[in-house]
């Protein structure tokens, strides 16, 4: 209903901003929700600084165009709103021009449009100017565009604010930079800084962000928040916990068709992202993977697929969350838990925004804790990584570049890049043309502050548990529970979940297609016995097929890393490895994040309560599956031996396994790869360059060895392994084998890291 209340005197800028959402919603009755135009009027009127916490679907986006439009017309510069997926700013550039709003987008997406989009910025045609995080570190951007930008700034809008803290459940490095950018706005610049997912603690946090250099008055810290109620009536939400991954992919391939319109099927890794959507994929009823790994082109054209109903579901891992808009999306199914009830809360909400019901079921898995615990403790930097950083910076008289960098720091890829990223918010590295510098600015490793943080994401964990574990009783109930994470002291039973009103989903053993308990599923039958039989078959083959499938490729090494020089010395290879010292292609039992195999691999390669690997002979079980593997394999000459690779955490597993192997394949046992005399635990070495220098001089082919690779005659022979995780000790050791007389070496391991 109208904000202006009857016989109140006509607020002309509430006129104006009225007929602006009629504009932009093109419906004549539209009309503000409780607190978007206090937030409009604050901004426009009162040029204050505001924090909207807000539910998805409540219209946060329309605040910020509308406030961008508005003050346009009372001559103000283009806005800049810093946004985090691309996903989202192909929707707002679309939303921005259906209110008049002229919007463009600058993002790793649309590379060659950059110098138009500069060009009409310097035009004054562009009203809406929509940035990545990331874009804020690049030295062009910074050094050209920002200062300009900053000088005209209208209005600054910073997007899913929670990344800005910490305390968020999507904290970005990069987003900390807003800190600077927000101090460097004259105090007369409005800014908005919009979430659905904030606790306390983080509305907190960023709200004192917020308010740096803000004009406040007495007692107040310049900043406005204005917080709604973060239940969803729409959402109906389950949680189904079901014995193993054979159970729950069953359960999605005999009972997706009852979940009614299209949705999201969330995974935790790309693998399992990649075999549902080849699972459940079906001539009339599509289901593609979107993940990480998919193309930015590919990614659009599947969001659009999703959006005009062209495809059933979207098996995605997070890279399809914040930003991501289709009002009628009718289910969301995670197949695995995230980490984080407010994580959770912030992907579901992606259903229901415009339907009076969308489903929302949880099918949890064992092996979510493991994957919980991997990527918490690869997100968090370390202080011996740091310190080795800015000592190489500080040393190098020029910039370097990443992988420049990477040869003179143990530190992976990924995690080096995060921590630079952390560095370079903090004022401790800057990028530059050419790579990164160190500031000399002095710097100290918060080891308390992240250890709070630490303690804080592992209390998450175990709220999720406890929200997978919800009954009935009093003050039970999921959508209540999702919000009180969030602090919303509001949050009344919802009468509509699980714990509230039963089971509404499909029952396990129901036939396929049957109607949950209300009768409300799509694709309900009445089919006769034989029909049902022939489904759960059907689907038991397809479950069956995907899980019991032998064997992983493991592709070789091909190429040496750069920077080798500097840890092996002058004679270090480099360039592409020669064919004849090459490892041919090995295979697994499975990736630790396949479904399926990788749980009984994870407890086969687990560590004990104090960090140690536990070391057992191989199961019979993953034997029969090792034997598998090997008559599946489409070798071009059969191997004629088999040797291990000596292993200092787990010799009892990898000799076993090595002689298992000689015993069930008739196969020549040639024992153990030499181990030098001082080899100890291989520990600390993460990346490519320091991993081939602590394994350049790690093995040893001796006399007796070489002797019988010899006789071999050119065979290829099985090199042997517990796991495969950076594929260099494989590499290392075929290059030995093979410079030593040996054929073609083929690696062999049990599984191979994520």
């Amino acid at each position: 209903m109208d904000d202006t209340p009857h016989g109140a005197p006509i607020d002309p800028l509430h006129e104006e901003a009225l007929a602006a959402l009629r504009a932009l919603t093109g419906r004549e009755d539209a009309a503000f929700r409780d607190g978007q135009y206090e937030a409009i009027r604050a901004l426009v009127h009162d040029r204050r600084r505001v924090l909207v916490v807000q539910r998805t679907g409540w219209g946060k986006s329309a605040v910020y165009f509308l406030a961008a439009h508005l003050q346009r017309a009372r001559g103000a510069g283009p806005a800049l709103i810093v946004s985090p997926l691309i996903a989202l700013m192909r929707d707002q550039v679309s939303a921005a021009a259906r209110a008049g709003v002229r919007a463009a987008a600058i993002s790793s997406a649309n590379a060659v449009e950059w110098e138009d989009i500069e060009t009409s910025l310097a035009g004054d045609e562009i009203d809406v100017l929509l940035v990545s995080p990331e874009r804020l570190v690049n030295p062009r951007f910074r050094e050209e565009q920002l200062p300009r930008l900053i000088a005209r700034c209208g209005l600054l809008v910073i997007d899913e604010a929670h990344c800005i803290s910490d305390w968020g459940h999507d904290f970005r490095p990069d987003y900390r930079r807003l800190r600077d950018l927000v101090a460097q706005m004259g105090p007369e610049v409005p800014v908005l800084a919009t979430t659905a997912t904030a606790n306390s603690r983080v509305v907190a946090d960023v709200a004192e962000q917020l308010g740096i250099g803000a004009r406040a008055a007495d007692g107040d810290s310049g900043v406005l928040t204005l917080r709604g109620p973060l239940t969803r009536q729409s959402l109906r939400l389950g949680s189904l916990s079901l014995p193993d991954d054979r159970a729950r992919l069953d359960y999605l391939v005999r009972h997706l068709d009852a979940f009614e319109g299209s949705g999201i099927l969330y995974t935790l890794t790309v693998s399992a992202a990649e075999d549902l959507a080849a699972l459940l994929d079906r001539p009339g009823r599509r289901v593609r993977a979107y993940t990480g790994r998919t193309d930015a082109e590919e990614r659009a054209e599947l969001e659009q697929a999703l959006k005009r109903n062209e495809v059933k579901a979207l098996a995605a891992t997070s890279a399809l969350g914040m930003g991501f808009d289709k009002p009628d999306l009718g289910f969301v199914i995670h197949l695995g838990a995230p980490s984080s009830p407010v994580a959770y809360y912030q992907q579901v909400g992606r259903a229901g925004r415009a339907t009076d019901r969308a489903d929302v079921l949880l099918l949890p898995g064992k092996e979510d804790r493991a994957i919980w615990e991997y990527f918490a403790t690869s997100s968090m930097p370390s202080q011996d990584s740091a310190a080795q950083v800015l000592g190489a910076l500080g040393r190098s008289g020029s910039p370097l570049s990443t992988p420049a960098l990477e040869a003179r720091v143990d530190v992976r890829r990924g995690a080096l890049e995060l921590l630079l990223k952390v560095l370079a918010v903090d004022g401790a590295v800057q990028a530059v043309k050419g790579g990164w510098i160190a500031t000399g600015a002095p710097w100290h490793y918060d080891a308390e502050r992240y250890e709070t943080v630490a303690r804080a994401r592992r209390d998450e964990q175990q709220a999720m548990l406890a929200y997978e574990q919800l009954a009935g009783g009093p003050e039970q109930c999921r959508m209540m529970f999702l919000a009180r994470q969030l602090d919303d002291t509001t949050a009344v039973p919802c009468g509509r979940c699980d714990v509230c009103a039963g089971a509404w989903y499909p029952a396990p053993g129901a036939a396929a297609g049957t109607a949950a308990p209300d009768g409300s599923g799509a694709g309900a039958t009445t089919s006769a016995a034989p029909a049902e039989e022939a489904d759960r078959e059907a689907a038991e083959a397809r479950v069956a097929a995907l899980l019991d499938r032998v064997g992983v490729p493991v592709e070789p090494r091909a190429s040496w890393p750069s920077g080798l020089d500097r840890l092996l010395g002058a004679g270090a290879p480099k360039g592409r490895i020669p064919g004849g010292e090459r490892a041919a292609e090995g295979r697994v039992i499975a990736r630790m994040s396949d479904l399926g195999w990788a749980v009984p691999l994870r407890e086969l390669l687990r560590t004990d309560e104090d960090g140690r690997p536990v070391d057992a002979v191989v199961p019979e079980r993953i034997g029969g599956r090792i034997v598998e593997v090997l008559k599946d394999w489409d070798w071009e000459r059969r191997p004629a031996a088999v040797l291990a690779v000596p292993s200092t955490t787990r010799p009892q597993l990898v000799s076993s396994l090595a002689s298992g192997i000689a015993t069930i394949g008739r196969l020549e046992d040639l024992g153990s790869l030499g181990l030098a005399a001082d080899a100890a635990p291989l520990h600390g070495a993460r990346n490519s360059a320091f991993r081939v220098a602590a394994l350049w001089d790690r093995f040893v082919v001796g006399p007796d060895l070489q002797a019988r690779l010899e006789e071999l005659d050119g065979a290829p022979i099985l090199l042997v392994d517990d796991r495969i995780d950076t594929r260099w000790t494989m590499a290392i050791a075929a290059r030995q084998l093979r410079r030593a007389g040996s054929g073609p070496v083929l690696p062999l391991a049990l599984a191979q890291e994520a």
